[in-house]
């Protein structure tokens, strides 16, 4: 260990070096790998003929191995005197032709284009450490200089991005082709104490004319078919993701950890975009797990990537579970992309999972895949567009693994989190051609249906927290008898597609909603694609939430019955993606209160993984509200607090609430506005579970 380098300056200092080898003494220090790892790659790019000018040579042995299988014209230089001396003394009787000499890479005396190769192992790696890559840049020049047309800088590296990115760009500005091999290890064949990140060669060749267009590709082993990129940052990004896979296997095979959420993502080979994501589940220690089942994949199907089951951590221990593996890798796949069938899928898969097998599995045992329904899901895209304040997005009909079809808004800066979600049934014309031709009806279904035969349901709500808060509105007496002419004003911070405002005006006698929604575009998109339909009873005002409730509570005379935040945090560094801190703090809680009438109700949904912010949030709630209710969402991290104006008896209101949803419950189904859509939803079911905060 005292042979490690303090600091990185001292990896391209001549000092170090210098102590180094007088340290090491005559032990060989092979600088990621021999001969034997190399020899492939190496002999395909440097011919035997060739006039090799090896840069940084060290003690390594590879020169000498390289003399010995025919490379007579090498020229060694190395700034260690002490190295140099050393095998100068070591070769000279046994290898008369191979000299050393102590030379300055970034300052060598050697005619221009006089060298068919260079050959560096681990040097501009070293020198690169220097402050931002100077004296890398000097030696790569050089190396340049003395090459001659059609000459080969072959390079063995770890490929830090910095070291590779400053190679890369260098040579494509001096219009060469490059090429990178990542040099895979095969499993099994490490020891413990190798590299956890793969070797790479960088492989540039010099033209005579340089490339108008660069050639950018990556190879995976020796001979890997190579795979063009387009762009400096594509190739780099393959290159990161070698690395991530290499240093997941490495772990993946010395340990195992439930509680790791080990995650990879694959890239597509030609287009360098996501193609699937891998994540792995461990059983824990002590699990019975019958003995052949050591290692299976899961295929999650398209569409279901977002439900809980798959997208959370609880959610894959509990399939985990279930499958009963000693390690599971559930792989997930990624939008825009082709994938033929189940089987293709499994042979895409197949030669990169064996590599994440538990320690002690035998190479030639047979992994299953599993799957729900055989399939690979259903998903098609409708719609794409650029919100000017959330970025990409992307509008999707995909089938539920219940054989449903739902529409999806997803903004693809967080593809993990649903923006909105509504089930598609058949429209009123559709509906009837499926009663004249059933079988024509089942095949249109079975291949997603067309965007224009499907509409959108507005009873049906896909959100458990909406369907809570839904049902908190029996805390406000609607639907009791009493009430059934009093009207119910809702103020809701949040559209999204627009299913819960939707519900609210449709099926809640007497509502009226008035819709604060930040993204014009969101406006748009659920008008278009959701069903979305403003009316009198249904206003929306593009703005600021937050503005919009000081202006409403500057201006006085406007109360609501009820108020509900459902609006998410773009900031998910925080520890609470919904709703954004701002919404909860005191001054912003405290001109909510003024807002709502004698009975009204603030409605907030909380989703918050950090028992620490958690707490302090209610702690602000409970401060300006007198009785905090909470239903947690079960199989979610979501909970919607309810919060009242006035403070009410807690030991009489739980037991009195089941009336009253029942009572909403009948208010809803007679408030039908179309005879073929009824609300979806359990009212009593949705106020089992409340807590007194």
């Amino acid at each position: 260990m005292s042979l490690l380098p303090r600091t990185a300056e001292e990896f391209s200092s001549a000092e170090y070096w210098e102590r180094f080898f007088k340290k090491r003494g005559e032990r060989a220090f092979e600088w990621y790998g021999d001969y034997n790892k190399l020899c492939g790659v190496l002999h395909k790019y440097i011919k035997v003929t060739d006039k090799v000018l090896v840069v940084g040579c060290g003690n390594s042995e590879l020169s000498e191995q390289l003399y010995d299988v025919g490379y007579k014209h090498l020229t060694n230089i190395d700034i260690s005197e002490t190295v140099v001396t050393h095998m100068n003394q070591k070769n000279a009787e046994r290898r008369p032709g191979l000299t050393f000499h102590q030379v300055d890479a970034t300052q060598t005396p050697y005619e221009d284009a006089s060298y068919q190769a260079a050959l560096d192992k681990g040097t501009l790696d070293a020198m690169a450490s220097e402050e931002e890559g100077a004296l890398a840049k000097n030696m790569l020049s050089e190396v340049g200089r003395v090459l001659s047309i059609g000459g080969r800088y072959v390079c063995v590296t770890l490929a830090q991005e910095s070291v590779i990115k400053s190679a890369v760009e260098h040579f494509v500005q001096l219009g060469w082709a490059v090429r990178v091999h990542c040099l895979q290890e095969e499993r099994g064949a490490e020891e413990e104490d190798s590299f956890a990140l793969p070797v790479f060669v960088l492989v540039c060749t010099k033209f005579r004319q340089p490339m108008p267009t660069p050639i950018l590709e990556l190879c995976i082993g020796d001979d890997g078919a190579p795979v063009r990129h387009a762009q400096v940052c594509q190739l780099l990004s393959s290159v990161r993701e070698c690395q991530a896979y290499s240093v997941l296997r490495k772990r993946l095979r010395t340990s195992t950890d439930p509680d790791s959420n080990l995650s990879l993502t694959l890239c597509h080979a030609k287009t360098g975009l996501p193609r699937y994501t891998l994540t792995v589940q461990d059983s824990p220690p002590g699990a019975k797990v019958p003995r052949p089942n050591q290692f299976a994949i899961f295929i999650v199907p398209r569409g279901s990537e977002t439900a809980w089951l798959y997208s959370s951590s609880e959610g894959r221990k509990q399939v985990a579970a279930s499958a009963n593996f000693r390690r599971l890798v559930i792989a997930s796949m990624h939008r825009n992309q082709e994938y033929t069938d189940m089987q293709a899928v499994q042979s895409e898969l197949s030669p990169v999972v064996m590599d994440l097998a538990p320690p002690g599995m035998p190479t030639n045992q047979q992994v299953p895949f599993l799957s729900v329904g055989g399939d690979l899901g259903w998903r098609e895209e409708v719609s794409r567009g650029v919100s000017q304040l959330s970025g990409e997005y992307c509008v999707e009909n995909v089938r539920g693994e219940d054989g449903e079809l739902y529409r999806r808004l997803v903004f693809l800066s967080n593809i993990a989190l649903v923006q909105s979600e509504s089930r598609l049934v058949l429209s009123n014309i559709a509906s009837s051609q499926k009663k004249k031709n059933k079988k024509k009806a089942k095949a249109s279904s079975a291949a997603g249906a067309s965007s224009a035969s499907l509409s959108v349901d507005s009873g049906f709500l896909c959100c458990a927290h909406h369907e809570v808060m839904v049902a908190g509105l029996a805390m406000l007496g609607v639907g009791m008898p009493q009430n059934e002419d009093v009207p119910v004003s809702v103020l809701l911070v949040g559209l999204g597609g627009g299913g819960l405002p939707q519900f609210l005006r449709d099926f809640v006698p007497k509502a009226t909603v008035e819709v604060v929604e930040l993204d014009p575009a969101v406006l748009e998109v659920a008008k278009e694609w959701f069903g979305f339909r403003p009316d009198d009873g249904l206003s929306v005002t593009i703005g600021d939430g937050l503005e919009h409730i000081c202006t409403l509570e500057k201006g006085g005379g406007h109360m609501f019955d009820a108020i509900i935040f459902d609006v998410d945090n773009k900031d998910s560094s925080l520890g609470m993606s919904c709703p954004p801190a701002a919404f909860v703090e005191t001054p912003i809680l405290q001109k909510v209160l003024n807002l709502l009438t004698p009975r009204g109700l603030f409605i907030l949904n909380l989703v918050c993984r950090d028992p620490a912010l958690r707490k302090s949030v209610l702690e602000r709630v409970r401060g300006v509200f007198p009785t905090v209710l909470s239903r947690k969402i079960a199989e979610e991290i979501n909970e919607v607090l309810f919060c009242c104006r006035d403070e009410q008896d807690t030991a009489h209101i739980l037991p009195s609430l089941n009336q009253a949803a029942k009572n909403l419950q009948s208010a809803l189904f007679s408030n039908k506005t179309e005879p073929n859509r009824r609300p979806h939803i359990d009212i009593v079911e949705m106020l089992k579970d409340l807590k007194v905060e």
